[in-house]
């Protein structure tokens, strides 16, 4: 069982580690942008470390296709937390909408037919 959750998990953090990669900047738009490439470089590497394993390991359970699906979902949740409590940004109702829709893709992917 736990196996199974594992990619969970390690998904979890690979999705922090580049979100900060891809949008922690955006409070530093001061500084130069190759600086900015280098340490997005820098923090990606790390979350290689972990989405790497994470699929791998998820690989024995879960279709390459339920493992993206995890992944985006995982990846919207970190960003919306993200979005709001770092970059101090307003969740917006239709932002919730959408994310309703993503779930009917889990729904449709993960239905055994």
């Amino acid at each position: 069982m736990f196996r199974q959750i594992l990619p969970v998990l390690l998904l979890t953090v690979s999705n922090i580690f580049m979100t900060f990669a891809w949008y922690g900047h955006l409070k530093f738009k001061a500084a130069p942008i190759l600086l900015v490439i280098l340490v997005s470089w820098g923090i990606a590497f790390f979350e290689y470390c972990f989405q790497v394993p994470a699929n791998r390991i998820g690989h024995e359970f879960y279709s390459a296709a339920q493992l993206k699906t995890i992944q985006e979902v995982i990846t919207l949740l970190v960003f919306s937390v993200f979005s709001v409590a770092y970059l101090k940004e307003e969740f917006k109702w239709n932002y919730l909408v959408g994310f309703v829709f993503i779930i009917f893709a889990v729904f449709f992917i993960f239905k055994k037919w």
